[in-house]
C-alpha cells in the first residue's frame, strides 16, 4: 500500500552536476521575467532573457518550458520553470520556490534525474526547493497490473534530484534529510488515501500500520471489535456495525526518553463512507475512499516524528470504521454510548466521521497529553466555507493560532474559525445526552462544536475544569482530495495536506 521507492536527494556544487537535465528559475520583476540561475554563461543567459517574449515565457506559477541545451552550457535539456512574482528585493518566496520545483519535476516524469538549480543559497530555501521536488516526484500505480506498469515505465517520476546549493555539505545533508522524511510522510497519505476501499478497510489499514513500523522504536497497539465492546468505544463499533469489515481502534506512540512535552493527535479513518442508512447520492460517494485521511495523516505524522527524533512524546489515535447500509446498520434515532459513558442520538449516518473520532478524543485526553489536534474530512460544510484548498481550523483560540501559524510557515493553506455558541444548542436531544447532529448553516463549526464536547469527557469535571487539555480541530475536507487538475507539487486525488503544518507545530514544541 505504502511505497518505497521515493526519489534520492543530493546536494551538489554547480560544478559537480551529473543530471541531464538542469531547472532554473524565472521570476516575474517590475520590468518582466527575470533569470534566477548562475548555472548559464553570462552571454548565454542574456540571449536567453532577451528571448523571453518569442518563447512565452512570463513568469507565472506552475508555467514550464523545456528548452534544448544551449551554447556554452553543458546540459542537454534546460527547463524554465516560473516562480511566480519576486519581492521588493527580487527573490522569491520560500512557497513560491517549493511550488515551482514541485512544477518542474512533475513536468519531467519519464526523466530519470534532474538537478535544481533554483534559488537555495540558505537552509530556509534549501528545505523549500528539495520539498518541492520530493512532492513533485509523485504517482500511485500500486493497483495497476505489472504490464501497465511496464508500460507506463517510461513516465515514471524522477528518482534521482541534485539540488544545486551554495550551502556547505555538512549544513545541507540534516536539510536534505528533513526534507526527504517529511515529503515521504506527505506521499504515505497518499498511497494510503489512493488506494481503494476493496483493499484499504479498517483491518488492513490496522495491519499496514503495524507493518510498516515493525522495527522502529514506534509502539503500536490494536483494539478489534471484541477489544472495543469490552472496553466500550460505542461510537466505533456504532459506525462499523454496518459492515462485514468490522472496525479498528490504532493507537501509536512516540516516546522518547528526552520528550518535552507530549501532543496527541485523532484522525478520522472512515475507509469508505456510504452515508449508512442516511445515504450519500451515488456522485457523493466518488471520492469517499478518501475519508480515511485523517488518520493516514496521524500515522505519518508519528512516524516522521520518530525517524527525526523529535523529543517531544506524540500519540496517535486512528479511528477506523467502514459506514455501510445493511440490515445490522445503525439507525436515525438510535441512541450509543461512547467511551466515557456519554450517550449521542444519531440523527443522520452520514455525520460518522465525529462519532468515531468522539471515542478517539475521549481516549486520547485520558492520557492528560498537553495537547491534543484531531484532524478530519469532517463536513461538505468546509468546502461551502472555505473552499478546495483551504483547512479550517477551530477550537481553542491559542491552539488553533498555533497550528494557522505553523500552517504558513510550512506553505499550506489554512483558516482559523471560531466555535459560536449559539451553535451548541442545536446539537441538544430529547433522548440523550447530546446529537450527532445540529445547525445546517455553519456545519463545519457545528460539528467542531460535537467534538468538543468529547475533549476530557472521561475525566472527572473539577479536574477538567481547573486543567483542561488545549484542543483544536482541522477539518480537510476539500484540500485533501484534488479532483482539479495538478497544480506544483499537488498531484490529482490524494495530496497530504497538513503533514507538513502538524510536523513543524511538532518541531516548534520540541523547541
Amino acid at each position: 500500500m505504502i511505497s518505497k521507492d521515493r526519489p534520492s536527494l543530493t546536494p551538489r556544487a554547480l560544478e559537480e552536476v551529473t543530471a541531464p537535465a538542469v531547472i532554473v528559475g524565472v521570476g516575474a520583476g517590475p520590468d518582466g521575467p527575470v533569470l534566477l540561475t548562475d548555472a548559464l554563461p553570462q552571454d548565454a543567459a542574456s540571449a536567453l532573457e532577451e528571448s523571453f517574449e518569442l518563447l512565452g515565457v512570463r513568469a507565472r506559477a506552475d508555467e514550464v518550458h523545456r528548452l534544448p541545451g544551449l551554447a556554452g552550457s553543458r546540459w542537454p535539456l534546460l527547463v524554465l520553470v516560473g516562480v511566480g512574482e519576486l519581492d521588493d528585493d527580487g527573490a522569491a518566496g520560500l512557497e513560491a520556490l517549493r511550488h515551482a520545483a514541485g512544477a518542474a519535476v512533475r513536468s519531467l516524469a519519464g526523466t530519470e534525474a534532474v538537478a535544481l538549480a533554483l534559488p537555495a543559497d540558505t537552509p530556509e530555501r534549501l528545505a523549500a526547493v528539495a520539498e518541492g521536488a520530493t512532492l513533485g516526484a509523485y504517482t500511485f500505480t500500486a493497483l495497476k497490473s505489472e504490464a501497465a506498469r511496464e508500460a507506463a515505465s517510461s513516465s515514471a517520476p524522477v528518482s534521482r534530484i541534485e539540488v544545486v546549493t551554495t550551502v556547505g555539505e555538512e549544513a545541507a545533508s540534516p536539510v536534505l534529510a528533513r526534507a526527504a522524511v517529511v515529503g515521504d510522510a506527505v506521499c504515505a497519505v497518499r498511497d494510503l488515501v489512493n488506494t481503494a476501499p476493496s483493499h484499504l478497510y479498517p483491518a488492513s489499514f490496522a495491519d499496514a500500520v503495524r507493518e510498516e513500523l515493525a522495527g522502529s522504536d514506534v509502539r503500536v497497539q490494536v483494539w478489534d471489535e471484541d477489544a472495543l465492546a469490552a472496553e466500550g468505544f460505542g461510537g466505533i463499533l456504532a459506525i462499523g456495525q454496518g459492515s462485514s469489515r468490522p472496525p479498528r481502534l490504532v493507537r501509536i506512540e512516540h516516546a522518547p526518553a528526552d520528550a518535552r512535552t507530549h501532543i496527541a493527535l485523532v484522525g478520522k479513518g472512515i475507509t469508505f463512507d456510504t452515508g449508512g442508512i442516511s445515504l450519500k447520492p451515488a456522485a457523493s460517494m466518488m471520492t469517499m475512499k478518501s475519508d480515511m485521511a485523517g488518520a493516514a495523516t496521524v500515522f505519518a505524522v508519528v512516524r516522521a516524528a520518530a525517524e527525526l527524533g523529535l523529543p517531544v512524546k506524540v500519540t496517535g489515535w486512528l479511528a477506523l470504521a467502514e459506514n455501510m447500509p445493511s440490515h445490522t446498520a445503525i439507525r436515525p434515532s438510535d441512541v450509543i454510548t461512547m467511551y466515557g459513558g456519554k450517550t449521542v442520538e444519531v440523527m443522520n449516518t452520514d455525520a460518522e466521521g465525529r462519532v468515531v473520532m468522539a471515542d478517539a478524543l475521549v481516549a486520547a485526553t485520558d492520557e492528560r497529553p498537553d495537547a491534543v489536534l484531531d484532524i478530519a474530512t469532517l463536513t461538505g460544510a468546509q468546502l461551502v466555507a472555505l473552499g478546495v484548498r483551504h483547512a479550517g481550523v477551530m477550537g481553542d483560540e491559542a491552539l488553533r493560532d498555533e497550528v494557522v501559524a505553523a500552517a504558513e510557515a510550512a506553505g499550506e493553506l489554512a483558516w482559523a474559525m471560531p466555535i459560536p455558541e449559539q451553535l451548541r444548542p442545536s446539537l441538544d436531544s430529547r433522548v440523550a445526552d447530546i446529537s450527532n447532529m445540529g445547525e445546517r448553516f455553519g456545519g463545519m463549526m457545528t460539528a467542531a462544536a460535537f467534538l468538543r464536547e468529547f475533549v476530557d469527557a472521561g475525566r472527572a469535571e473539577d479536574e477538567r475544569a481547573a486543567a483542561p487539555t488545549p484542543w483544536a480541530h482541522l477539518d480537510i475536507a476539500g484540500p485533501s482530495f484534488n479532483e482539479s487538475s495538478a497544480y506544483g507539487y499537488t498531484p490529482r486525488d490524494a495530496t497530504g495536506v497538513m503533514v507538513r503544518t502538524l510536523m513543524g507545530l511538532i518541531a516548534g514544541r520540541a523547541g
